[in-house]
């Protein structure tokens, strides 16, 4: 298996998943106590100060079709963003997408009930969709990008509001994210901004870490 962010961040997601069929069977996934133990977002939880609730609720699944799904989207954008921009800077906008995803969330429906990785998914979408508007993107990455993704695009967010179980802001905002980056930063790199990148990824991995910390801390408390 090769040593990349993406692999790296299945295994996160597989893991977490196989820990809650531990606690609980297949039932663990519609359990709501099972679900909040691991880190899901929960709108009077996070109102009330588990903030952290905003990150660990993008490694958690409610059910084996939705971690396969999400799992899938994930290997397929999630490779070729980090091809194309590095592990730093997709690392960085994966984590930042879905906090800004969950973050609308919690604004616009702040009583839900929400777990996934699909706003930070979306948020490699919207990386890849905003970069095909910049004059500098190279060519040759023109039918991975801009409006290339706007069937996806479309028809992902129109099914969303025809589910009452899909978080559809999450999406919305995970993809506003991303398309932000990408179309305010160009694909290459100078040393001063790979750097620079490097040193967000390490922030962002210790705000990961940090948010499981609090997690244990509030399931204590």
């Amino acid at each position: 298996m090769q040593k990349t962010v993406t692999n790296y961040l299945i295994i996160a997601n597989l893991i977490i998943f196989a820990l809650m069929f531990l606690f609980g069977g297949f039932g663990a996934f519609n359990n709501p106590l099972i679900l909040l133990r691991f880190g899901a977002q929960y709108g009077p939880f996070v109102s009330a100060g588990q903030f952290n609730r905003l990150i660990t609720s993008m490694f958690v699944h409610g059910g084996i079709l939705h971690i396969l799904f999400n799992m899938y989207a994930l290997f397929y954008f999630g490779n070729m963003v980090e091809r194309i921009y590095g592990p730093y800077k997709y690392f960085s906008v994966y984590v930042i997408s879905g906090f800004f995803g969950n973050l609308m969330t919690q604004l616009i429906i702040p009583g839900t009930f929400s777990v996934g990785a699909s706003g930070a998914i979306f948020g490699l979408v919207g990386l890849l969709f905003g970069s095909g508007f910049r004059q500098d993107t190279p060519r040759m990455l023109k039918p991975l990008t801009g409006t290339a993704l706007l069937p996806f695009i479309i028809i992902n967010i129109l099914f969303g509001f025809t589910m009452n179980t899909i978080n559809n802001f999450a999406h919305l905002g995970g993809l506003a994210a991303g398309f932000t980056f990408g179309w305010l930063m160009p694909v290459t790199f100078s040393k001063t901004s790979w750097n620079i990148w490097k040193y967000i990824y390490y922030f962002m991995c210790a705000i990961v870490v940090l948010t499981y910390i609090m997690l244990i801390v509030f399931n204590f408390i």
